[in-house]
């Protein structure tokens, strides 16, 4: 059985779990071996498992001696496809997968904090939930479907967290944003279709590029001219693929990008936008265009009253200069169907090594710091007690 005794034995486990996990990665929905490592070495620590019976997800649950609040902590289990260019001993022993996001890091963490806290089980009142999650980097993302099981409804969440890696932010320190955090993101897929032919006889034919190429630039003003002012939006398109030649205009061009805010009601105006502008530039060219939207992540919302909590035990646990207050952020997680649903924080740890290139997200030459996870031991212990373990209120006691 694994009992860590100190903040030593804890960094040397987490390491080895972040290690284990990084050299054997699975993709979103197919981490079956990743989370049979999981529940053997929390099985075997005496802890209850509880599977969620969507994807690879479950929960590991250390029940307190008294009642007191549900608490949970979210880990992700999936991997990128990705080809690793590291050089770690340790490296993906799966060409092109690789943890190049900080899942294993996340994972360790949990799972440390999961083990920390059973071995003073009695002096717990509550009950901490682990929730390790399958498939966060594919839509339509895992935690939407443990949302909907019975499973989390009987667990009865108070409150949720999550921990991320930030290769921006030093290691040592910890980011937090109260309130908005990060966007909703959704895909957005364009297919413009005209009459191609002989590029030197463009006067018979209806030009589908300069036909795409207007949509692409008459529907920044909706960023720029439609968008409420006060919302954070983004709308960016990444690949147009016309496939013709110099002396060939093509029948139909396609066109892919993001759609990302942070406000419900206006992303749901926004499509109808993003809709109609495309099919009216279009057919102002005597062309047509077929638009499909692919609703991806809502936006996160951090509970400020938690947040507020948690910087409290951080600036204790590791000092005011190294809690960092955060920007909102375009970028999303899955996370957000818990947010949505349960008071919760997603906050950020600095995993950066302090080069001047320092790798970042997605890449494949990701290689966080793994001190970072002792930072984000420490801040999540120091909160979880805050919240489990009750002071005695009876000084006459003996």
């Amino acid at each position: 059985m694994i009992e860590p005794n100190d903040q030593s034995d804890i960094n040397k486990l987490m390491i080895a779990f972040r290690r284990h996990i990084h050299q054997h990665p699975e993709l979103s929905f197919q981490e079956v071996q990743t989370a049979a490592y999981i529940k053997s070495i929390l099985s075997d620590a005496g802890i209850r498992i509880e599977p969620f019976g969507v994807h690879n997800s479950f929960a590991a649950i250390v029940q307190g001696k008294a009642d007191g609040p549900n608490i949970g902590l979210r880990a992700e289990l999936d991997a990128l496809p990705i080809t690793e260019s590291t050089g770690l001993e340790f490296a993906s022993a799966h060409n092109g997968v690789m943890h190049a996001c900080g899942h294993d890091l996340h994972m360790a963490i949990a799972m440390g904090i999961t083990l920390s806290l059973n071995k003073i089980v009695d002096k717990l009142n509550g009950r901490f939930i682990a929730i390790f999650q399958s498939g966060e980097e594919q839509l339509p993302g895992g935690a939407l479907a443990i949302t909907q099981t019975e499973l989390f409804k009987k667990l009865n969440f108070q409150s949720l967290f999550a921990v991320h890696v930030l290769p921006e932010l030093g290691v040592g320190k910890i980011g937090v944003c109260s309130g908005r955090y990060m966007a909703s993101g959704d895909e957005i897929y364009l297919t413009v279709k005209g009459k191609g032919g002989h590029a030197a006889l463009p006067h018979l034919l209806i030009d589908p590029v300069i036909c795409a190429a207007q949509i692409l630039v008459n529907l920044q003003t909706l960023v720029s001219r439609k968008t409420p002012s006060l919302i954070p939006t983004v709308l960016s398109f990444g690949s147009v693929n016309a496939l013709g030649a110099t002396n060939i205009i093509p029948n139909e061009v396609s066109i892919s990008g993001t759609f990302r805010t942070m406000d419900e009601e206006w992303r749901t105006k926004a499509h109808q936008l993003i809709t109609q502008i495309a099919q009216n530039t279009a057919e102002s060219q005597g062309a047509s265009c077929q638009v499909d939207i692919k609703k991806g992540y809502p936006s996160i919302y951090n509970n400020p009253d938690l947040v507020n909590l948690l910087t409290t035990c951080a600036i204790r646990e590791i000092g005011q200069k190294n809690v960092v207050s955060l920007p909102p952020r375009m970028t999303t997680d899955d996370f957000a169907y818990f947010s949505n649903r349960v008071p919760s924080v997603l906050f950020r740890i600095g995993s950066g090594n302090g080069e001047v290139n320092e790798p970042q997200l997605h890449r494949p030459d990701f290689n966080p710091s793994e001190s970072a996870m002792g930072t984000a031991y420490r801040v999540l212990l120091s909160f979880f007690k805050e919240i489990f373990i009750k002071p005695d209120v009876n000084p006459n006691k003996t």
